[in-house]
């Protein structure tokens, strides 16, 4: 892998890992079309590094404010003391489903189901799903009035996402808006909700990488990579949040349902090979 290919995946990795269009369906698809290997799951979740690194500037102050709140809670024995300490411990334990289903089907994840068979059929099904949330939805809710139930479901969506295709952000945004939640809401909780999942999967297959080896992408290309998907991730977070004061999720809804016919399409014709 060269450092313009390397770049390129980060530029694609941080506007994608945001907003609900999938970035592994991306770092799949990219590299597919334009006639470069497959840079593999383990290269995918290591650049994520640099998409957590976006977000933990970007929401450093409400970071700050629920990890300040949860362990005061806990230090006076009270951890569900206030809304900012709930939610802390809420996103801690939302986090637990995706950790347990990222082992359990790890080897899936890295292998058959990277398939563009799959990557399709989840972008359209999510596509549709989502569309079902934006006619459904009824945007009364914030970040304040979540609790238990809205959490720990929205949780259970966040698991979903470990099919290729289905999109992080997608799965929890589109379960936050059947929820009742505002769509600005809906995707700040799913940015503060994937922080421990994005930081422990890059943490895990970085070690990974490290001491079975980079699998052709270089210590140099990680780094770039890592780099560029900070800077895009960082703008691709502002950008939606800004978008969804005022607008809906059709945009994202035509773009999965088109991206998923089309890969189709390139496969079916032998443009496209299913896997790598």
């Amino acid at each position: 892998m060269t450092l313009i290919q390397a770049a390129i995946l980060g530029i694609v990795q941080g506007l994608t890992e945001f907003l609900p269009i999938s970035s592994i369906a991306h770092l799949r698809v990219v590299p597919a079309l334009l006639g470069w290997p497959d840079p593999g799951a383990a290269f995918s979740a290591v650049i994520q590094l640099g998409t957590l690194a976006a977000v933990l500037v970007y929401f450093a102050s409400d970071i700050r404010q629920l990890s300040a709140a949860a362990i005061s809670g806990l230090a006076r024995g009270n951890p569900l003391a206030t809304q900012d300490a709930r939610l802390g411990w809420y996103i801690v334990i939302g986090t637990v489903p995706i950790g347990a289903c990222g082992l359990l089907f790890k080897k899936s994840i890295e292998g058959e189901w990277r398939s563009l068979y799959v990557i399709a059929g989840s972008l359209i099904l999510l596509g549709v799903l989502l569309w079902v949330a934006e006619r459904r939805a009824r945007f009364r809710l914030e970040i304040a009035d979540i609790g238990w139930r809205e959490s720990q479901a929205i949780g259970i969506a966040q698991a979903v996402a470990l099919i290729p295709g289905s999109s992080r952000s997608g799965t929890t945004m589109t379960a936050a808006m059947f929820l009742g939640l505002t769509r600005e809401a809906a995707a700040r909780f799913s940015f503060l909700l994937g922080i421990p999942a994005i930081g422990a999967a890059g943490v895990f297959e970085l070690r990974d990488l490290l001491k079975h080896g980079t699998e052709g992408a270089g210590i140099e290309a990680l780094i770039v990579a890592t780099l560029t998907s900070a800077v895009s991730g960082y703008l691709a977070i502002d950008l939606l949040l800004k978008y969804l004061k005022t607008n809906s999720m059709y945009v994202f809804v035509w773009y999965r349902i088109g991206l998923g016919v089309l890969l189709l399409l390139l496969v079916g014709v032998g443009v496209l090979k299913p896997l790598g």
